[in-house]
């Protein structure tokens, strides 16, 4: 029996493996981009709730792109939702100089604020 075999129906090639004729499929190339958090928070959210979008993300090999998208998105969505609401709130730099643990809990507040509604509304929609 021949190692590889070509199927002209369907354009694949074969390899045999023990007594199969198995599909030699690859992954089509992919641009690596780096994916911070909130991609990385998206693609665990896709692996364990929407396993059908995760698989065809990852065998058309537009992934990667998607979560580094996504993570841009998010991240400039977090930027701007914690400086509105820093402004909204009172939270200055003048704050900061007179008071500066007053400052640290009212900006953690917000940062965990806005990061529930990033959460909510990009990463586990």
């Amino acid at each position: 029996m021949e190692k590889y075999i070509y199927d002209k129906k369907n354009g694949l090639w074969y390899e045999l493996h023990g007594d199969y004729y198995l599909p030699c499929l690859t992954l089509p190339a992919e641009k690596e981009q780096p994916i911070g958090i909130w991609g990385q928070r998206h693609r665990r959210h896709l692996r364990q709730h929407r396993k059908a979008l995760y698989t065809e993300l990852l065998t058309s090999g537009r992934l990667n792109s998607y979560l580094a998208d996504l993570n841009e998105q998010a991240e400039a969505m977090f930027l701007e939702m914690e400086k509105q609401m820093a402004e909204r709130e009172g939270v200055t730099e003048q704050l900061k100089t007179q008071d500066q643990m007053l400052w640290v809990q009212r900006m953690n507040n917000i940062r965990d604020r806005v990061s529930e509604i990033i959460n909510h509304d990009l990463i586990f929609a």
